[in-house]
């Protein structure tokens, strides 16, 4: 492992490095490093590199003002992160297709201009606008007041700038580039969470991973909660697409969701006064514990699949809205540990982890970008293999009321 432009005074036993990958530094509280204005390509990396450019950049003026956006392009995929919301995912594009939405919210808000517990704890809304959002990691759903607190809509972490940001790039083929930053959720007598949050991606192909770790590092068990809140919009999106997986089990969220569960898996198109019908599904799996998703726009040469493992992440999440364009016209798709009821639902489902102290937890999903006839059709045909002769049990009644 090289380690680039900054003194050994990194803790290197907090995340694991390849020997054979040079090391960025691009934020690190402990040692007082921030580079707002990293930029890097291939041939300052390593002679032979696919052609690639990273940037971090600054912004300025509004709600934006100081949020970092870390941009990566390689000859796959334009993928855009913000280290200062959590390290989420704004955008992703390749081959004309966009894996994110267009939310009312056009600037990336900076979490010192977004009070949580606003909007009866709802405040977490007026930064929305990300292709995939951590809700988590300390409690997820709805936002509920219970234990001598509010718990807010979906957490903090997408409202908690890293305290250190590294990109390790592999130094060989295939070069995998992994950009990691850790987040810290801590409070007095309440938490003691460290979450190590990851984006690999392979130049030149199609998909990017995402792979986390929680670790509880208090002397005490503490509950934690995830959901990837995967949000997909147009040109995906639109009048007849379809949401596609080897489901197990489907249940409305709520009993207007239930007035739509004929049609649950397909879509309309951009409709005014259409509410948000949410579903709740567990999938089934490979041997593996393995699963895979998909939406596909209607003419089926254009679509999202995300992968990931139901013993990390048992079940998930459809959320349709499907408003008018200005309004937000967005599908999430959802793989988490619970569903979006409020923390005190989940608890009482049995749904709300723990971990002892000092043990960490992990999360892993894969998402590809389809973008021809064929990737869609051989995505889907995995998902088929998955589902196999196994029904699937539709209940026509939510599991639980808020």
């Amino acid at each position: 492992m090289k380690i680039r432009n900054l003194t050994l005074a990194v803790a290197l036993g907090v995340i694991s490095y390849s020997a054979n990958a040079t090391h960025y530094i691009i934020t690190d509280t402990d040692i007082q490093v921030r580079k707002g204005g990293w930029y890097l390509t291939n041939v300052e990396h390593a002679k032979g590199a696919p052609t690639f450019s990273m940037q971090n950049s600054v912004l300025r003026g509004g709600l934006q003002e100081d949020v970092e956006v870390l941009t990566l392009i390689s000859d796959g995929l334009t993928i855009k992160l913000s280290p200062t919301r959590g390290l989420g995912i704004l955008s992703v594009e390749g081959d004309g297709v966009r894996l994110g939405w267009d939310s009312p919210v056009e600037e990336i808000v900076h979490p010192n201009n977004i009070n949580l517990e606003s909007r009866g704890g709802n405040g977490w809304l007026d930064g929305f606008n990300e292709m995939m959002v951590r809700c988590g990691f300390e409690w997820t759903g709805h936002a509920v007041q219970a234990d001598g607190m509010m718990y807010t809509l979906h957490g903090r972490a997408q409202n908690t700038p890293v305290s250190k940001l590294f990109v390790d790039i592999e130094d060989e083929a295939p070069y995998t580039i992994t950009v990691s930053g850790l987040i810290k959720e801590k409070a007095f007598k309440k938490s003691n969470l460290e979450t190590w949050v990851r984006i690999s991606h392979v130049p030149g192909t199609k998909e990017f991973t995402v792979h986390d770790t929680v670790t509880n590092q208090g002397d005490y068990p503490r509950d934690y909660q995830i959901i990837y809140h995967s949000n997909f919009g147009t040109p995906i999106l639109e009048e007849g697409a379809k949401f596609v997986a080897p489901v197990k089990e489907v249940s409305p969220f709520n009993d207007y969701a239930a007035t739509g569960l004929k049609n649950w898996q397909t879509y309309l198109g951009p409709t005014k006064n259409f509410d948000e019908m949410v579903y709740n599904i567990f999938p089934y799996a490979d041997s593996k514990n393995q699963t895979q998703v998909m939406l596909a726009n209607k003419a089926g040469d254009k679509g999202v699949g995300i992968s990931f493992n139901t013993k990390q992440l048992p079940v998930l999440t459809l959320w349709k809205n499907t408003d008018t364009l200005k309004q937000g016209y967005v599908t999430g798709i959802e793989p988490g540990t619970s569903f979006a009821y409020p923390v005190t639902i989940e608890r009482e489902q049995k749904r709300v982890p723990q971990l002892e102290p000092g043990k960490s937890a992990d999360f892993k999903l894969t998402y590809s970008l389809l973008s021809n006839k064929e990737a869609v059709k051989s995505y889907g045909d995995k998902i088929k293999t998955i589902q196999g002769k196994q029904t699937t049990k539709v209940v026509e009644q939510p599991m639980a009321k808020e």
